[in-house]
């Protein structure tokens, strides 16, 4: 209901907008605390969208970077354009996909991050599959039902217990922030799983008595995409020079991040302010099943089940449906 009324009243915020003025001055991305959102804070450490807003003719573009514990609430910032850049993981933008398709701020995908696996890890030793839990149990992840870690959770037990159980194990889960959920588990005091993502999920394995019960890979059967970025179709259409720019300013930290990655690893530590090092930091990005790319891999799989589970009423026909057309030739899934 919260999102149906951020929506209603950003259509009449926006609804009176002329469609000819100068574009946005100043604008806000908003990230969370993972390393997935690496090329964000290469974007934000090298100044590279506001060189390349000046490029194309808008100078003095102001960018603020602001850092939200989930998807959910990014969505609601991004309906009452408070920001103008969401980043998370898949399922919300799936979500306002759907809800707002018809309407005009049509909200879709600029483009993918990384393809990176995410981890549920337990604190409790005799916990080695899904059936071993009980309601003693509390997970922690960054939204429940609808974080892309809460999703990943209902295929995994969809597949362990069989069509029509995939919320079977929604009642042990609790919303916390990556570096709480990390806090929580390893005082055992308020939960014994932790469904997060790197290096929050390497840095609770380096710790005697954790261990891994689900890797989203295997829960997928496939490499699969982490974050994503999206906006509205209103923000997309009224500033293309801004659009442009941050489009190439992605590209162009994406190149900086696989051209060195020892050196990327050293900016993320710098402004995550989290517990990696720059070793941890480094053996992750130089890990095979990470990769930094803006082709999406593998968000037709969540679609197609959160269309066939009821989270959302439109389906998307395509991968493609998702974003706006400058990801047309990208050869993704």
């Amino acid at each position: 209901m919260l999102l149906l009324r951020r929506l209603a009243t950003a259509l009449l915020l926006l609804g009176g907008a002329s469609a000819a003025h100068a574009e946005m001055t100043e604008i806000s991305i908003a990230r969370q605390p993972s390393l997935g959102h690496l090329p964000l804070m290469i974007m934000q450490d090298r100044g590279i969208m506001e060189k390349n807003a000046a490029a194309r003719g808008i100078p003095n573009l102001k960018v603020n970077y602001r850092t939200f514990a989930g998807g959910a609430v990014m969505n609601d910032a991004l309906l009452s354009n408070t920001i103008q850049f969401a980043a998370g993981g898949v399922p919300p933008l799936i979500v306002l996909w759907a809800k707002t398709r018809h309407a005009p701020l049509a909200v879709k995908g600029v483009a993918a991050m990384n393809s990176m696996p995410l981890y549920l890890n337990m604190n409790r030793p005799e916990v080695k599959t899904l059936r071993d839990l009980s309601d003693r149990d509390k997970i922690g992840l960054p939204a429940v039902k609808v974080s892309i870690q809460a999703i990943l959770l209902q295929m995994a037990a969809e597949k362990e217990f069989g069509p029509g159980h995939h919320g079977d194990l929604d009642r042990l889960t609790v919303t916390l922030s990556h570096p709480d959920g990390m806090r929580a588990l390893l005082s055992g005091t308020e939960v014994t799983g932790h469904f997060t993502a790197a290096p929050i999920q390497e840095l609770e394995l380096a710790k005697p008595g954790i261990h891994k019960l689900l890797d989203s890979y295997k829960i997928l059967g496939q490499p699969s995409t982490f974050n994503v970025i999206w906006t509205s179709s209103k923000f997309h259409d009224e500033n293309p020079k801004i659009y442009e720019a941050f489009i190439a300013s992605l590209d162009e930290a994406i190149g900086i991040i696989n051209a060195d990655r020892t050196a990327a690893a050293k900016t993320y530590v710098k402004l995550s302010g989290d517990a990696s090092n720059e070793a941890l930091i480094t053996s992750i990005l130089t890990d095979p099943q990470v990769t930094f790319t803006t082709t999406p891999q593998g968000i037709g799989q969540y679609s197609d089940f959160m269309s066939r589970t009821g989270m959302i009423k439109e389906k998307a026909a395509s991968w493609k449906d998702l974003f706006f057309p400058n990801m047309a030739g990208k050869n993704g899934s």
